[in-house]
């Protein structure tokens, strides 16, 4: 399969951006770099992504996108600042599915080709220093609980980076300078974590 042939797209918030990293290190391009490795012909993702996005501003930002054709492979990793807003759990898993949906039809209606990634708990960061962080992980927990029974009813494949994210708590290399962030190096674990289902997918896709 040639490179104009497959294609990547990640869809999410401040964490798929890499909010205070340079581009390369961003986790999709990292993901990218490593199916490379592989063999693996696939293009430089396309990330529709923004620091502060909600599912509400991603659902937004994809109905004013123009596509061209589908897309091999899909992530999606969103709802941080639905939780940091105080928004409401309800209306974040019908946002989410609709958001899945979405993700289905651009990975070419196969929602087997979708990736979703969990939520970090950021309240082990510094920037939580002084709030309840006890609170803000069990919200997390709460919203991740919400996006993987959604991502299990769809059929997508779900990657559960937060706990390896706890790490950041007890070592600062793990951050970025804002001290909220992940740094090259986490982002490196996420993409980690995520290649074994990429990779499954992009050979499903190519099995004849």
């Amino acid at each position: 399969m040639t490179s104009e042939r497959i294609r990547f797209l990640a869809l999410g918030d401040s964490y798929t951006i890499g909010a205070d990293v340079l581009p390369d290190q961003r986790w999709p391009n990292q993901l990218v770099d490593m199916l490379r490795t592989q063999g693996v012909e696939i293009s430089n993702p396309t990330i529709i992504a923004q620091n502060g996005w909600t599912t509400r501003d991603l659902l937004k930002a994809i109905n004013e996108t123009d596509y061209t054709g589908s897309f091999n492979l899909v992530s999606l990793q969103i709802g941080v600042n639905n939780q940091y807003q105080g928004l409401a759990l309800r209306k974040y898993r019908q946002e989410f599915k609709s958001l899945l949906l979405h993700a289905a039809r651009l990975a070419g209606g196969s929602p087997a080709s979708v990736l979703v990634l969990s939520i970090p708990d950021w309240g082990v960061t510094p920037f939580a220093a002084g709030r309840d962080t006890a609170r803000i992980r069990a919200e997390i927990d709460a919203f991740n609980t919400e996006n993987y029974l959604e991502t299990q009813l769809v059929g997508a494949r779900y990657v559960d980076i937060t706990r390896i994210s706890l790490r950041a708590g007890l070592d600062k290399s793990l951050l970025a300078e804002d001290g909220l962030h992940p740094s090259g190096k986490l982002y490196a674990d996420w993409a980690a974590l995520a290649y074994p289902s990429a990779y499954e997918i992009l050979q499903q896709d190519v099995a004849p």
